[in-house]
């Protein structure tokens, strides 16, 4: 499976801030629209990830609150990327070795979509289901043996 199939069944709306938007409006942009992430582009490239774990670590630096924070000083500048053509098991892989919980996709410079550890989770899941549910099926219909006496 690639990250293709994922991106597929999950649509393609984005999320995004700009570098030096206010980190406010950015964490309210995430409450708003119940989402764990927003990438962050500049000039139409990929320049940093906010995701609450980014925001988190911000509030607690300043004192419990986003003061005057930018996005700039808040997202990860190196965030982790894949390709649509990412096997998942890679990017399972790499999730797990980084900690990341959402990845921009990218093909060349162009920002196809994110994917989190939960849309990662949930395709495992069903295919695992799916695999079980065609093995029942084929046990069920095993071809009984005939005797050759």
């Amino acid at each position: 499976m690639k990250v293709s199939d994922i991106l597929r069944v999950k649509g393609n709306t984005l999320y995004t801030a700009t570098p030096d938007e206010p980190l406010a409006q950015a964490v309210q942009i995430m409450a708003d629209k119940d989402i764990g992430s927003l990438v962050v582009m500049e000039h139409g490239d990929l320049v940093g990830m906010l995701t609450f774990r980014e925001v988190i670590q911000s509030v607690v630096k300043n004192g419990g609150s986003v003061g005057e924070t930018l996005v700039r000083s808040s997202m990860d500048d190196h965030p982790l990327t894949c390709t649509s053509e990412t096997d998942l098991d890679e990017v399972r892989r790499m999730m797990l070795d980084r900690h990341a919980r959402y990845m921009p996709v990218m093909n060349q410079r162009m920002l196809m979509g994110v994917i989190s550890f939960y849309d990662v989770a949930k395709a495992v899941v069903d295919s695992q289901n799916f695999e079980n549910k065609m093995l029942k099926a084929y046990i069920r219909d095993w071809p009984e043996e005939t005797s050759t006496s």
